[in-house]
């Protein structure tokens, strides 16, 4: 169904979604590694707008935005699908995965980039966010049921995104004893062979922002 390929950086929170989904699909596809510190002129040429990956581009259209993309792969390659059939378990589906990006992603962002009352406010929201999906995935082998799908994929890498927020700047996000249903899950869904091989590890993303550190 043409040629397929994905412009993405391998320690991103939101790229690896797409690697998974299209390897959960067994689709074929070109990786092509952005340095964000350069964009280059194939990203600026695909996303024009927003100028980020990832950017899928399947025969010569690009899509952007990862949870965009992961629902066009699953309408694209109806094999293995990602989101249920069910018009209303789809629909929380895309609830929670929305969820997970404006709320626990932005909220843990906050807390490790601020001080005082406001790392205080965004921790305690990014507690209580990181609780509602310990309570979704109670009782679950995977978000979606017995099988792992769209959500899992977008929650994927935020437990290892967390650990290392914890160990680069200290704040506690993920503690096994406060969540531990979502680290049972998570503990399953990172030993899957196409999920272990490509999610961003925590020794990496601590080298990087060490990295970055340094040259500022």
């Amino acid at each position: 169904m043409g040629d397929v390929k994905v412009i993405g950086a391998s320690l991103s929170l939101f790229c690896c979604r797409i690697e998974w989904a299209l390897k959960h699909k067994e689709i074929a596809y070109e990786y092509i590694e952005e340095d964000l510190r350069n964009k280059s002129p194939l990203l600026l040429q695909y996303n024009p707008v927003h100028k980020k990956i990832p950017v899928l581009v399947h025969g010569e259209k690009p899509i952007a935005e990862s949870l965009i993309i992961l629902e066009y792969i699953d309408e694209t390659w109806r094999e293995n699908p990602m989101l249920p059939a069910d018009p209303f378990e789809k629909a929380m589906a895309r609830f929670w995965a929305k969820y997970v990006d404006e709320k626990c992603v932005i909220s843990a962002w906050t807390a490790s980039r601020t001080k005082g009352h406001e790392q205080e406010k965004a921790l305690e929201s990014a507690q209580e966010s990181l609780q509602l999906l310990n309570k979704l995935i109670e009782g679950k082998k995977f978000f979606g049921g017995e099988t792992m799908g769209f959500l899992d994929f977008v929650v994927g890498s935020l437990p290892n995104w967390l650990k290392f927020l914890e160990e680069f700047q200290g704040i506690k996000l993920f503690d096994t004893k406060e969540l531990p249903f979502l680290h049972e899950w998570a503990q399953r869904f990172t030993e899957i062979p196409i999920i272990k091989e490509s999610i961003p590890k925590i020794e990496d993303l601590l080298n990087y922002s060490r990295a970055q550190h340094k040259a500022k």
